[in-house]
């Protein structure tokens, strides 16, 4: 969100870089820092600071994975779509917690509390399928023990536990 104390924070950090070549990536990164995302409003800021057009800015925070366009839940659900998971089920597992969730890759629900992404390869392709809470690891899944696993995380956030 921005606040005028945020907005103070923001141009302080980027004032170092203001002037500075091949800043930008920093300074979105200062950014996502202080603001918690890339949201409109705070690429619009970007931009009008380091007087870059908007659209170069979105082309950026676009590109990388590493920048957020909207505020990330409390619980960040991955689900690995590599190859090994995805022959063992993955994409199944990804449209249950879809249909849990109500919202897509890429989004967060409406109460804060889910983000859910997509991920190429964790690395644990012997645990295969695999999903990831925040940085808690659940293997060798099974639609109804993601469902299960995700019930435990509603719980949760409802206050149930």
């Amino acid at each position: 969100m921005l606040t005028q104390e945020s907005l103070v924070r923001f141009r302080g950090a980027v004032s170092a870089y203001k002037d500075t070549p091949g800043s930008l990536i920093q300074v979105m990164h200062e950014a996502q820092g202080i603001f918690g995302c890339l949201s409109y409003e705070v690429e619009k800021t970007i931009a009008e600071e380091m007087n870059m057009p908007l659209a170069d800015i979105y082309g950026v925070a676009t590109f990388y994975s590493r920048f957020n366009l909207e505020p990330k839940g409390l619980y960040q659900i991955n689900v690995c779509m590599g190859t090994a998971c995805y022959v063992r089920g993955a994409q199944m597992i990804l449209d249950k917690i879809i249909d849990m969730l109500g919202v897509g890759v890429g989004h967060t629900t409406a109460d804060g509390y889910f983000s859910l992404e997509a991920g190429r390869c964790f690395g644990c392709c012997g645990l295969a399928p695999v999903m990831t809470v925040n940085e808690a690891v659940f293997g060798s899944l099974t639609v109804p023990g993601a469902e299960k696993i995700i019930r435990d995380y509603m719980k949760k956030a409802a206050g149930g536990e």
